[in-house]
């Protein structure tokens, strides 16, 4: 496939990319339950090739199948939004509670664009694409209801490469960033529930406190890990929330506490270590309190390992598209989590990072992913559309000639 055709072709979708994108920010949806936003991502995919739907979620896998035999590649695009009210003064920014804070609008677009592409061409396309459009990565395992539903097979066979882009709000537009190996980390929740024994204010010793204890713990944490776990296979503990007592009364002794946090790992063993040494280190400490600690690890999403040979194709196309300074290698992964893992563990690939920084803004202003206040650029559109499907095309043009 002509790759200088393909841009062209991308960048003449650039401004109804952009209408797209805007539709989609407005109507943000949470979870796995995503109605409105799958009825318009299908609208602009319809007739483009096979839709196979999600069961009990609303997910599609959109087949498109190319005039000569092959192999199938996966491209994936999340759907998903978050819960936080959006402060943008975008005038197409949301007002229903929800928030497309992470830019997942930007990779539906992009999805949508470079589904369309490879229909265009599907006289040069060696084998096929499906084309993941998928909800719940913020945390409901989305890829993974996904895969357990088979979806990723809806060509009729494995695919042989999978390829995914992530909009950032901080780097400069449209400058490519991707890693060998480990890209992002494992990701999940920490629960944490002490119980003691309620008691009056006015003598604590008759009861036992869950609050000093809670304290000692939280304290003590980050000296732990640091102590107990490898510096160059780094854990990441944050405490998010803390309950604990009644704002209403100072002299009673709660019963409970509890708190919450976020737990970030690197590696298939830093993984299990957290899941070991962290509970007993709890266990130890509450009963030195004797108190009773209940402790709980939610599911997590796995290490984000990119395949080596699928970063070298991101890194050549990239440069073959749009020159040599718009893609980084980056020298270290980064602690945010990703549910994409889950599909390059079961087949080869690799995840891009995009910068998307608002025009106008510098480093200094600009509100990272998440934020209530997260501005995108979507001027990167074509171009992450372009090179989704320009990674499709290589590799099965690669895969035709061996």
């Amino acid at each position: 496939m002509d790759q200088n055709q393909l841009k062209s072709q991308a960048n003449a979708k650039q401004e109804k990319l952009v209408s797209i994108r805007r539709a989609l920010h407005q109507v943000p949806e949470f979870g796995l339950d995503l109605p409105q936003t799958l009825a318009i991502v299908l609208k602009e995919v319809e007739g483009l090739g096979e839709v196979t739907l999600g069961k009990g979620m609303t997910a599609a896998a959109v087949v498109i199948r190319g005039s000569q035999p092959g192999p199938t590649v996966l491209l994936r695009a999340d759907m998903d939004a978050l819960a936080v009210e959006e402060d943008t003064g975008l005038d197409f920014a949301s007002t229903n509670g929800y928030m497309h804070a992470c830019g997942h609008d930007l990779h539906m677009a992009m999805g949508i664009g470079a589904a369309q592409l490879i229909a265009e061409n599907k006289d040069q396309l060696k084998g096929n694409v499906v084309m993941f459009f998928q909800p719940g990565e913020e945390g409901h395992d989305g890829a993974g209801v996904m895969l357990s539903q088979d979806m990723h097979l809806a060509s009729g066979e494995m695919p042989i490469a999978a390829f995914g882009l992530h909009v950032f709000s901080i780097p400069e537009p449209g400058i490519f960033l991707s890693r060998k190996g480990t890209l992002m980390a494992s990701a999940g929740d920490l629960l944490v529930t002490l119980k003691g024994k309620g008691g009056h204010g006015s003598m604590p010793w008759a009861a036992k406190d869950p609050i000093t204890g809670m304290i000692e713990i939280l304290s003590s944490l980050q000296s732990y890990i640091a102590k107990n776990f490898d510096a160059l296979d780094p854990i990441v503990l944050n405490v998010g929330w803390i309950k604990a007592g009644n704002d209403h009364t100072t002299n009673i002794v709660p019963e409970s506490v509890s708190f919450g946090a976020t737990v970030r790992s690197f590696s298939k063993k830093g993984y299990d270590d957290t899941r070991t040494k962290i509970p007993a280190f709890i266990k130890n400490m509450a009963a030195a309190f004797e108190l009773e600690a209940e402790i709980e690890f939610t599911p997590a999403t796995k290490v984000l390992i990119n395949d080596h040979g699928a970063v070298d194709r991101v890194e050549r196309v990239t440069k073959e598209l749009f020159g040599e300074a718009r893609y980084v290698n980056m020298e270290q992964p980064i602690p945010g989590g990703e549910d994409y893992a889950s599909i390059v563990e079961v087949i080869p690939g690799a995840f891009v990072f995009l910068g998307a920084a608002y025009p106008g803004t510098t480093p200094q202003d600009r509100e990272a992913n998440h934020s209530n206040k997260a501005k995108f650029d979507d001027g990167v559109l074509a171009d992450g559309a372009a090179l989704l499907a320009a990674l499709a095309f290589d590799t099965l043009d690669e895969a035709a000639s061996k």
